[in-house]
């Protein structure tokens, strides 16, 4: 289909429609997306959103399994997992409204405390530079207890006789992470950076779209090419057009899978997903 102008045949089957019915346009498709003007910004977010979650969905998940790995209340471990855990199960529509009622410029709870304060009201949906921040945090929230859960369960399962060493040998807290910790998270820290590698010019259609509510005052910010390539369907019906946009996207990202899986076979012989 990323190959052709895809055309419905009247009484055909898809499968007719596309090899019978529609025509070969080569890299026509291909080329309409490259030089679409908005197509350098629309990448340059994608790809800046992805890298900022890429590390910060390492650093801030292992930074609280370890951190809860050092509770001893089985009970208060218990409540925050499932407080960490529970926005996982939310839908992005659900979570669009939660957004939406603390940044509505009318009832949002952060403009009434703005205005309890004396300062003037923020429609939120007119700011492109503060989306940046926003959809970074709503995705930390999102996203960050089942990574945590994973990594917990990975500390879990290091073997105890390297605490009980550790705490022979007088190791501090800060001397047991380093040494023990984090080695033993490596591995999964590597698979799990593999993974989302492949997925560098893929987002979360949810997090752009529904959490900013499509506000046309913002796209400079928040639009991705997942976005994009929906809203150029919606509004052309050209089927090719997005077939070439996740053809290319899936592409790169097996590219860079595979890259960065032969790097870590370089570096560590038992490392790496493939």
């Amino acid at each position: 289909m990323s190959f052709k102008r895809y055309q419905l045949v009247p009484g055909s089957n898809f499968f007719y429609s596309l090899f019978f019915g529609s025509k070969w346009v080569g890299l026509s498709n291909f080329r309409f997306l490259m030089l679409n003007p908005q197509m350098m910004r629309v990448v340059r977010n994608t790809v800046a959103y992805n890298l900022v979650f890429l590390i910060l969905g390492i650093v801030v998940p292992v930074t609280i399994a370890v951190i809860l790995s050092y509770v001893h209340s089985g009970v208060v471990r218990s409540i925050i997992q499932i407080c960490m855990l529970l926005p996982h199960f939310m839908s992005w529509v659900i979570v669009s409204y939660f957004v939406y009622a603390f940044l509505a410029a009318d009832r949002g709870m952060l403009n009434a405390v703005f205005e309890n304060l004396g300062m003037p009201a923020v429609n939120f949906y007119l700011k492109p530079e503060v989306w940046p921040f926003i959809l970074v945090l709503v995705q930390l929230w999102k996203t960050s207890g089942y990574s945590m859960l994973i990594y917990y369960a990975a500390i879990c399962a290091i073997d105890s006789d390297l605490f009980d060493c550790a705490a022979i040998d007088g190791a501090t807290v800060g001397q047991v992470i380093r040494y023990i910790i984090l080695p033993q998270l490596k591995p999964m820290v590597v698979v799990l950076t593999l993974l989302n590698l492949g997925h560098i010019l893929s987002t979360d259609f949810g997090l752009f779209y529904q959490v900013t509510r499509n506000a046309g005052s913002i796209l400079s910010t928040t639009e991705t090419i997942d976005v994009f390539v929906y809203k150029a369907l919606m509004e052309q019906s050209n089927y090719g057009f997005s077939s070439a946009a996740c053809l290319i996207q899936n592409g790169i990202g097996c590219i860079l899978l595979i890259a960065a899986n032969r790097m870590v076979k370089t570096i560590s012989p038992e490392g790496g997903v493939l």
